[in-house]
């Protein structure tokens, strides 16, 4: 990430977009000095200048829901930035996904988008275990009993598919993501590790 030539406002601030790699979903705008981007540029995680404190700050610093940088843009003014990040749980303080979930009008939402969402509640319910939670007793009952869901419901897909009702199928592939994501959860993966994986494999 080339510092030179960026156009810092009157008060050496350029305005920063954070947006997950992956889903394409925009994460939060912030703002970063030149010591703030020097330090994501040799870091490779993102560091914002905070207006109200006065003092650069690494996002995640107390919360560990850090940024790790992926690639970095300049817009053609080179006033504005873009950080492409692999986020690690919640970006917005509120423990939202995105700072942006505030709805005026229409939903700003992809599938994608919903799976980091299904993945984040998913998270919750192993960390903070819920009295009746479906999620909560997969979890309980351990990694032989998410395997054997998981596989049950593979095989549920299959025969599916060999049938004609469409309705069906679909709720059986909503049944095998779910299982999946508390597998991966399970297992300490994420849909954004899969994704990685599958680039990797697009690029060869």
């Amino acid at each position: 990430m080339q510092t030179d030539n960026v156009k810092f406002d009157e008060r050496g601030l350029i305005c920063a977009i954070a947006q997950d790699y992956y889903s394409g979903q925009v994460l939060m705008q912030a703002y970063m000095n030149k010591e703030a981007l020097e330090k994501t540029r040799q870091t490779g995680y993102a560091h914002y200048y905070s207006r109200s404190r006065q003092r650069l700050w690494k996002k995640g610093e107390t919360s560990g829901h850090v940024q790790k940088v992926v690639s970095a843009l300049f817009d053609c003014d080179r006033d504005c930035l873009l950080l492409q990040v692999e986020q690690t749980g919640a970006a917005c303080h509120t423990g939202n996904r995105s700072c942006f979930f505030q709805t005026e009008c229409g939903e700003a939402r992809t599938g994608v988008q919903f799976l980091c969402e299904l993945e984040e509640i998913v998270r919750g319910r192993k960390e903070n275990p819920v009295e009746g939670s479906y999620t909560s007793y997969l979890f309980e009952k351990g990694l032989d009993k998410i395997a054997k869901k998981t596989g049950e419901e593979a095989v549920e897909v299959v025969l599916a598919a060999k049938n004609e009702n469409r309705e069906v199928f679909v709720g059986e592939c909503a049944d095998l993501i779910y299982h999946l994501a508390v597998l991966l959860s399970q297992k300490g993966v994420t849909f954004g590790d899969v994704c990685a994986e599958l680039k990797a494999r697009h690029a060869e």
